[in-house]
């Protein structure tokens, strides 16, 4: 990153020429100062993009992300400097639908090795027609059963979804709660940096077998927690559990829609009663990054516990988990607690 900035165009072209003689004499130098040396300069959008980025690029890549810690990814707006970093990048890793502002800065960095996670497993709509998908998984038989009021709860709050999320037809993006869909995303993530740096093909290749196998080993621990729960109903303030739930048989009753900070309306927290009463549902879950407050409300309007679940869009100290697979895990734990698993 420094040095691409420091050298002029035509002597990084020349380094090229002469096999990055130029970039690697310095590297050592560029490493102690804490400069990229040549390593590959990844972009990632946001916390998911770049944890795949930096597990399975390894010692091979310089990562940065736009979204700082602790920022909602769906409000960023970018710096002047963060839109140049983009163009300067040599792989951006990205997930279309989530973040307009990164959306349209990309398309327009003209940088070769671009890709949109969206691209590399399926996304599907959870709305009105939840149980019309070809899951191809276990949660498949569940999808009659809890289909139809899974449905209902997410055509009523679609509206009010602030965000341009999937302009595919309502797709929801996020891909990366569930741990399958996740790892499919992993192994192209790990294909696409082969390409664009067949140097180090083998260490990408390797560093994608042992997060997928992480990835594996999570959907297990999942599949087997939440087998036997007393209820398969959880109500949560940000609708982005919906691939978790169909994918693990449960339900996601989402108090507001996609975007966390909408407000839900009267009829909608009505019906959240009448569903938590009827379902069971002993636990509201609000996350770490948006306001707890409509969560908390409705909590103590209907005497039920508040828990957190967390959407991983971001890692801070507030965060229960110092990565992905960590926090993966405290929701599992907080997700067991709130279904009664048996």
């Amino acid at each position: 990153m420094n040095v691409r900035r420091l050298i002029p165009a035509t002597a990084v072209a020349g380094a090229v020429a002469l096999g990055l003689t130029a970039l690697s004499a310095c590297s050592t130098s560029d490493a102690a100062d804490g400069g990229d040396g040549d390593k590959l300069k990844v972009t990632a959008s946001f916390y998911p993009m770049q944890f795949l980025a930096e597990r399975i690029g390894g010692e091979h890549v310089a990562v940065t992300s736009l979204t700082k810690p602790g920022v909602e990814p769906h409000d960023l707006e970018l710096t002047p400097r963060q839109i140049g970093s983009i163009s300067e990048s040599d792989y951006i890793l990205y997930l279309k639908g989530i973040q307009p502002a990164v959306d349209d800065a990309i398309k327009q960095s003209g940088v070769k090795n671009t890709v949109d996670a969206a691209t590399l497993t399926t996304l599907e709509n959870h709305g009105s027609e939840v149980s019309g998908h070809d899951h191809g998984h276990e949660g498949e038989e569940h999808a009659d059963e809890h289909g139809h009021e899974d449905g209902e709860a997410h055509e009523e709050h679609s509206e009010g979804d602030g965000h341009n999320h999937g302009e595919e037809g309502g797709a929801d993006p996020h891909i990366w709660l569930d741990p399958v869909k996740y790892a499919e995303v992993a192994k192209g993530v790990g294909k696409s940096l082969e390409k664009a740096d067949p140097d180090h093909a083998a260490d990408y290749k390797k560093n994608t077998a042992t997060l997928v196998a992480e990835l594996d080993k999570l959907n297990s621990s999942y599949g087997s927690g939440l087998k036997n729960t007393a209820t398969k109903t959880f109500i949560t303030a940000h609708s982005a559990f919906g691939y978790l739930a169909e994918r693990y048989g449960l339900t996601q009753q989402g108090i507001a829609g996609i975007d966390p900070e909408a407000e839900p309306s009267p009829a909608r927290i009505q019906e959240i009663h009448t569903i938590a009463e009827k379902e069971k549902a002993t636990t509201v879950f609000f996350e770490t990054l948006a306001s707890d407050r409509t969560a908390k409300t409705l909590a103590k309007d209907t005497g039920l516990k508040t828990g957190v679940l967390d959407p991983l869009e971001g890692i801070t100290d507030k965060s229960r988990g110092a990565d992905y697979i960590e926090v993966m895990e405290s929701n599992l734990t907080a997700l067991q607690k709130a279904l009664g698993a048996k």
